[in-house]
């Protein structure tokens, strides 16, 4: 009786040597502390990419002029400290709000700078563990780096489209290769996805090249060349000069807060923008219905509803954009959107990838 007592009680509670239910192998752990801060470093990028939108729509990206630091110190400036910045930088007199805009998105970018090393280190201690990733999270160590490089340069070259556009792509790199270390590797059932998967990565590449286009139109201060929609300026073909607009090298030497080109310059990068999101509306649009169509899993049918959803909202914000003449958080959302609908693309692309 004592001994069928102390062995229901062992069973119930386990013991050292023959716990109740199996363990999980520890390299199963290590792998998924990677990918939970992997998601964590996903979110904050995110926030990242949305903080330096609205950095850049509220002109605020020489609200420090130097860097790291803002006039010389790691806080902004208050108080007399405030006087003696301004004394300091005559050219660029102290603006408190755009100061604070500006190191908040640096903060930010400092602490998803420090995760993604933290990610590396695990990359390489886990590195014999299956399934451990560990080219990708050394590669994106690289990358935050020269991104660390673009966005002192943005400061110091004093807003040159190229180095901005450059960092913009960059922050949206960083998104896309945290999305894929942090989505799982979904089993899937077996089917036939043919020639569906180069759909997937042919509306990845339109929708990089698209999220391209916009930057070079914000980067421009372009997004209002265009007042009407769908016409611009009253015009179907309106005067356009694509040699002065896509110049990649044009402001050099000057300060380019607010833009420099003329007006058919500006109105050639905004048309463009507009004929490449048609374009991506087709092609997207396009990839989402034929995985929708032919989903032979959940998870894939859920990435391809998930593209089309980002898609609608994309397009329909950017319409908005327009209308309203450039309301701020619309503007911002319109940023944040399009960084939701290249995360949707890149879920779409490791679903498909996993399906054989």
């Amino acid at each position: 009786m004592v001994t069928q007592q102390h062995d229901s009680i062992s069973a119930a509670s386990g013991d050292a040597t023959n716990p109740p239910w199996p363990r999980q192998p520890a390299h199963l752990d290590a792998i998924r502390r990677f990918r939970n801060l992997a998601r964590v470093a996903l979110i904050l990028c995110l926030i990242v990419v949305v903080l330096g939108a609205w950095v850049r729509l509220t002109d605020a990206g020489l609200g420090c002029p130097d860097w790291p630091g803002c006039y010389g110190q790691l806080l902004v400036p208050g108080g007399e400290a405030a006087q003696a910045a301004s004394a300091a930088f005559p050219e660029r007199p102290l603006e408190s709000g755009k100061a604070w805009r500006e190191m908040i998105h640096r903060y930010a970018a400092g602490v998803l700078g420090l995760l993604v090393f933290a990610l590396g280190v695990m990359a390489v201690r886990n590195r014999r563990a299956p399934g451990q990733p560990v080219f990708l999270p050394l590669f994106l160590c690289a990358l935050i780096v020269f991104q660390a490089l673009l966005g002192m340069w943005t400061v110091t070259l004093l807003l040159k489209p190229l180095i901005v556009m450059a960092h913009l792509m960059g922050g949206m790199t960083t998104l896309a290769l945290l999305g894929w270390l942090a989505l799982p590797d979904r089993s899937s059932e077996p089917w036939v996805l043919g020639g569906l998967r180069f759909l997937g990565v042919l509306a990845l590449l339109v929708t990089v090249t698209q999220i391209a286009l916009g930057g070079w139109v914000s980067t421009n201060y372009a997004a209002l060349a265009c007042p009407d929609f769908p016409t611009c300026q009253t015009r179907w073909v309106p005067d356009m000069d694509f040699e002065t607009g896509f110049k990649p090298w044009h402001g050099l030497g000057i300060d380019y807060e607010g833009g420099v080109l003329h007006n058919s310059a500006r109105v050639a990068i905004h048309v463009t923008h507009r004929v490449g999101a048609v374009v991506t509306l087709l092609i997207v649009g396009w990839a989402a219905m034929a995985f929708r169509r032919r989903s032979g899993t959940p998870a894939l049918e859920k990435a391809a509803i998930f593209v089309g959803v980002t898609l609608a909202a994309q397009i329909a914000i950017g319409i908005a954009i327009v209308k309203l003449s450039l309301p701020l958080p619309l503007a911002t959302a319109h940023n944040g959107m399009a960084a939701l609908l290249l995360l949707s693309l890149v879920n779409l692309n490791k679903v498909a990838l996993r399906a054989n």
